[in-house]
Parts: structure tokens; C-alpha cells; sequence
């Protein structure tokens, strides 16, 4: 499983993930984690504000789930 991150930033026009970070208050330290996939866990709280900022209805679109 691994989180889609870096394809919903270029879908919605982020270049920088420090827009991203700066657009949802994450850390940017956060952000680079979840983008290079160094983060393991995910808090609830982050994903809720990636899933706001997306738009998403699901947190599953969040996510690749592929064997």
C-alpha cells in the first residue's frame, strides 16, 4: 500500500510541497515524508487534511492497494 501523494499534488497544480504544507499547516518536514514515502503511519489528523484539502470523499483514493 502506498499513499498517493505525489500524484494528487501535481493533479491539483502543486509544484512546491511547501504550497501544500503552507495551504493545509502541515510541516513541511511532514509532507516530505509522506511524498518520499518515509512515513510509515499516517495520523488521523493529517489525513484529514490532506483529504479536505483534495477534496476527497473517500480516504481511500488516498491510497494505491496493489500486490
Amino acid at each position: 500500500m502506498r499513499l498517493r501523494i505525489n500524484e494528487l499534488l501535481q493533479k491539483h497544480g502543486y509544484t512546491q510541497q511547501k504550497d501544500f504544507a503552507e495551504k493545509t499547516g502541515l510541516s513541511t518536514r511532514t509532507v516530505s515524508e509522506m511524498c518520499s514515502g518515509k512515513m510509515k503511519r499516517y495520523p488521523k489528523d493529517v489525513l484529514e487534511k490532506v483529504i479536505k484539502e483534495f477534496g476527497l470523499t473517500d480516504a481511500n483514493d488516498l491510497f494505491d492497494i496493489s500486490d
